[in-house]
């Protein structure tokens, strides 16, 4: 969904981040490996996210949250904060994938967790303006990365869930207990295929439980053939097809 914001996705042509493959780069054994590296393509990534603006989708959905008398609830696997920006009722938003913008402590026996940190740079070394153009990126030093303020120890890593992670298990059991305490009758798939999981399997339950499918995407997805489909930008469409909803609806 943030593609029409500028921000590029995992999977596809914007896939990469200078000669990296962004998938590579977004694991546990990256960041022990090189945690300069790593911080610098997630310092990039905040840096285009801050400086990127919630879409009409974003908007659409942070609206629809606030409408009174619906059941409602965004499951996002995006981590770049544009949903929060654009007003959305937090309590009606699950990031799954966690966020950018917050920081946790790597070191075992420390529990430090910042949430909101929208610094940039975090320090002066993952500047994004200093090294983005350069040929090379610089090697950098534990010393230069951003550093647990509680134990003083552990180097903080972006809150995000890695390739090898599992979900937080609170988030997940949220959702599982809305779609099936609440019997859901509608599912929007936003901007997203259906190759990342849990959040996929949400389709088949819903359909399951006897309920419809939406699909919001530049293509049609054929495997999905008795789903409503949208086909297009979806900053163009998701506000199009919800505009019904919000005609005599009183917001929260």
């Amino acid at each position: 969904m943030s593609a029409s914001s500028g921000l590029s996705t995992f999977r596809g042509a914007g896939g990469y981040w200078r000669a990296y493959n962004s998938i590579d780069l977004a694991t546990p054994d990256a960041f022990y490996s090189d945690p300069g590296l790593v911080w610098q393509f997630y310092s990039y990534r905040r840096h285009k996210a801050l400086t990127a603006e919630p879409n009409n989708a974003h908007k659409a959905l942070a609206r629809l949250s606030h409408v009174k008398n619906i059941k409602f609830l965004t499951i996002s696997q995006n981590v770049d904060g544009l949903s929060q920006r654009a007003g959305h009722n937090p309590d009606t938003l699950l990031e799954i994938h966690g966020s950018l913008f917050e920081l946790r402590c790597t070191d075992f026996c420390c529990s430090y967790v910042e949430r909101n940190n929208m610094t940039d740079p975090l320090t002066p070394s993952l500047d994004v303006t200093s090294f983005d153009k350069l040929e090379s990126l610089p090697s950098l030093t534990s010393d230069q990365l951003p550093h647990c303020p509680r134990c003083h120890k552990g180097l903080l890593r972006p809150g995000v869930i890695w390739f090898g992670e599992s979900l937080p298990l609170q988030a997940v059991d949220k959702a599982d207990e809305f779609i099936v305490r609440n019997g859901v009758d509608l599912i929007l798939v936003i901007g997203t295929s259906r190759s990342v999981w849990p959040a996929a399997s949400y389709v088949d339950v819903v359909k399951n439980q006897g309920g419809k499918v939406a699909i919001f995407n530049t293509e049609r997805d054929e495997a999905e053939a008795d789903a409503w489909q949208f086909v297009g930008d979806c900053s163009e469409t998701l506000p199009a097809a919800l505009e019904p909803l919000f005609s005599g609806s009183q917001a929260a």
